[in-house]
């Protein structure tokens, strides 16, 4: 990238967990950070806590309206975008206040709300790749982009298709399987820009204790947004990669699809 050009990042549902620490992070170096955020106010906050780096742009990756006024924003001010970070994710439609055992019990495939999995999958799938088409023109704008999308282990069909793996019973219709859609629209995506300017990215936190699963995961926010920090920072990793946790299915950190 030209050195005269800062490097501007947009990260979704940048307002907490492991979004706001990726935010954190681009801005510590040197990036121009959107924080994206459904909840203005909850921006306003994270944006006072990043410092003069971060700005904070209303977001909600479901409403279409919302991603053109977002685009439109960017696209005045710097009028190119260096990476796309779509971490903005849901795992559930259902009755706030269950635990995460509970929510799962639920989403097994035989009994499963259809109704609650296509909410979560309009977030995470098809509300996700929305707004990457959305700044796909800006992305290819700057001299070279990226696009890393926060996924899960937990939707990697050779990690659930192992009896051994400890976490298998988790993997659910809903929000599981979700992943697994993700994971391949965006290989899908990776193959179709191999020849551009712009790298795809896939990255697992791990099992971090976020509001995805009611903070019952075994990680600390600060431990499952290292990955993804580095995976966003990396300007010289592979078109098309999935990592995750060094040990978590192997002993490096590619995981497999």
């Amino acid at each position: 990238m030209q050195t005269n050009m800062k490097k501007v990042a947009l990260v979704t549902g940048a307002n907490t967990g492991v979004g706001f620490q990726i935010a954190k992070a681009l801005a510590n170096n040197n990036y121009i950070v959107y924080i994206g955020s459904r909840d203005l106010q909850k921006g306003e906050a994270a944006v006072s806590e990043i410092g003069s780096n971060a700005k904070v742009i209303q977001l909600d990756i479901t409403n279409a309206e919302a991603v053109e006024a977002a685009v439109a924003t960017i696209r005045e001010e710097f009028g190119y975008l260096s990476l796309l970070v779509n971490n903005a994710a849901i795992s559930h439609a259902g009755k706030v206040g269950r635990t995460m055992e509970e929510i799962i019990a639920a989403q097994k495939p035989s009994i499963v709300s259809i109704s609650e999995l296509q909410t979560v999958w309009n977030t995470n799938v098809f509300s996700t790749l929305a707004v990457t088409q959305a700044f796909l023109p800006l992305l290819k704008a700057a001299p070279s982009a990226r696009i890393v999308t926060v996924s899960s282990a937990l939707g990697s069909l050779t990690i659930n298709s192992n009896p051994h793996n400890p976490y298998r019973s988790a993997f659910d219709a809903v929000y599981g399987a979700s992943k697994t859609a993700l994971n391949g629209i965006f290989v899908s995506l990776a193959i179709e820009l191999e020849n551009t300017g712009v790298k795809v990215h896939l990255v697992s936190p791990g099992f971090t204790a976020t509001a995805l699963n009611n903070f019952q995961g075994t990680d600390t926010v600060e431990f499952g947004s290292l990955e993804p920090i580095r995976v966003a920072l990396a300007e010289d990793l592979p078109n098309g990669s999935f990592t995750g946790p060094a040990g978590f299915a192997g002993t490096d950190n590619i995981l497999p699809w």
